[in-house]
């Protein structure tokens, strides 16, 4: 049976790095948000009201993701999935869609302090080689707002989850 693994955590904590080696490893696909959101609508990136903006089309991105997902679920394909799931209401929406289907699932959350994480979101804004993993440059007004958003699960999340916690 194939395996649907959610990667979540804080802006830089290497999510995209440990996705791509994950996928490397257990010959999965890779389906991350940033990705999506960057090529479907980064042009259109108003100045003013952003976050409206963005999480309208975050939902949408995170429904064509889950049907691209369940296909390869039913080719026997692992989808490693990076899908910015920073409250947990939105992991919670996101467990219980699974658990109405018959699919294991992981959960891999990444911890790492947050001046490590902005040092490598600066480093990664700079990066413009084949290999990087900038999707879109993160301002520090960028990563602040996201950082703050960043809920990590709780005791009750992690008793009722298969969650494995990685220090990147």
């Amino acid at each position: 049976m194939a395996t649907l693994l959610l990667i979540e955590g804080p802006v830089g904590a290497g999510k995209s790095t440990y996705a791509a080696k994950l996928c490397f490893e257990r010959h999965a696909v890779h389906l991350n948000l940033d990705e999506w959101m960057v090529t479907l609508f980064s042009q259109d990136r108003p100045e003013q009201d952003f976050m409206t903006w963005y999480n309208e089309r975050k939902e949408r991105c995170i429904e064509q993701i889950w049907l691209v997902a369940m296909s390869l679920l039913d080719a026997e394909v692992d989808a490693v999935l990076e899908l910015g799931l920073v409250q947990p209401a939105a992991r919670e929406a996101f467990y219980q869609r699974v658990a109405a289907i018959d699919c294991e699932l992981q959960v891999i959350v990444l911890e790492a302090d947050k001046a490590t994480r902005h040092q490598r979101v600066q480093v990664r804004n700079e990066d413009n080689s084949p290999d990087s993993t900038r999707r879109m440059v993160v301002s520090d007004e960028i990563f602040e707002l996201a950082n703050g958003a960043w809920i990590p699960p709780d005791e009750r999340e992690r008793d009722q989850q298969n969650i494995e916690f990685v220090q990147s």
